[in-house]
């Protein structure tokens, strides 16, 4: 699944084609969505200038002066910019045509997702703030933001027996913190994924904080990780499941102490650690 380095990076992306850009059309492939856009509000998309992309969480945010595009790539979406007149795949579910960036004709940005768990859906500004949406409201703090530090961390954990990797992967704390950053952080704090989210200490919430935005912020430098269909709004990958320390690598030797790095199943979801640097 995209996480919020790969949103991030597909944010920086497409922002150059599509900030200062018209919409000339919405166009919908009639395939079914998690979340779909109304065609109503397609059509009144049409001649609204995009003003902004921005992101929250793993959703992406393309602002218009009535309100929002809200997009999200499901477990497996991509969006790519494209020439009009490119046809629609079996996978391509919304193309939003624009004019007026810097090139001749119309470009495109095409939502591909093979899987169907993505979104595109509509928030007006008459409808509140955006904020409030059903899709945003219950999302914790951004992880580079002032928000996100040790003490909330540890006050938020307080009496949770929930694994610490468990608590993460659900957002309600933090966001964008998906299983291959999760394990990678957890590996460079030096903590255990199996560790009740309660007993953490206040130094160990400033390790794992710091370890966060390490791993968050080399990730997006790095494009993302590419494990199946991931790409970037031009098609190239991301190189972050290169440098890995821990996830992917079950049995192969820790960079740090040489023991075997091991392979459990959480909340059926995989998490790579290694026992010894790990506690």
């Amino acid at each position: 699944m995209p996480e919020l380095p790969e949103v991030e990076v597909t944010r920086r992306g497409i922002s150059p084609h599509l900030i200062g850009a018209t919409i000339v059309d919405v166009r919908l492939s009639g395939k079914a969505l998690r979340w779909p856009l109304a065609a109503d509000a397609a059509a009144h998309l049409a001649g609204q200038e995009i003003v902004a992309v921005d992101r929250r969480g793993k959703y992406l945010l393309i602002e218009t002066a009535p309100g929002w595009l809200i997009v999200h790539l499901g477990m497996s979406g991509r969006l790519s910019v494209l020439a009009d007149g490119v046809p629609q795949g079996p996978w391509d579910h919304a193309d939003v045509v624009v004019t007026g960036v810097g090139v001749d004709g119309n470009q495109l940005l095409r939502l591909t997702d093979p899987r169907r768990f993505g979104a595109v859906v509509w928030h007006a500004r008459a409808d509140g703030p955006l904020a409030e949406h059903k899709l945003l409201a219950a999302l914790g703090v951004e992880p580079f933001s002032v928000g996100f530090d040790a003490r909330r961390l540890h006050q938020l954990t307080r009496n949770r027996r929930t694994a610490i990797k468990q608590v993460l992967l659900a957002g309600a704390i933090v966001v964008g913190v998906g299983n291959i950053y999760a394990s990678e952080a957890l590996f460079l704090a030096g903590i255990s994924p199996t560790t009740a989210a309660g007993k953490l200490s206040m130094a160990r919430c400033e390790r794992l904080v710091a370890a966060i935005r390490d791993v968050l912020g080399r990730a997006i430098a790095a494009g993302g990780s590419t494990l199946r269909d991931f790409a970037h709004s031009d098609g190239t990958p991301g190189y972050f499941q290169l440098e890995t320390a821990v996830y992917g690598r079950a049995d192969q030797p820790c960079r740090v102490c040489g023991n075997a790095v091991r392979a459990i199943r959480q909340g059926q979801r995989a998490t790579f650690w290694c026992a010894h640097c790990q506690h």
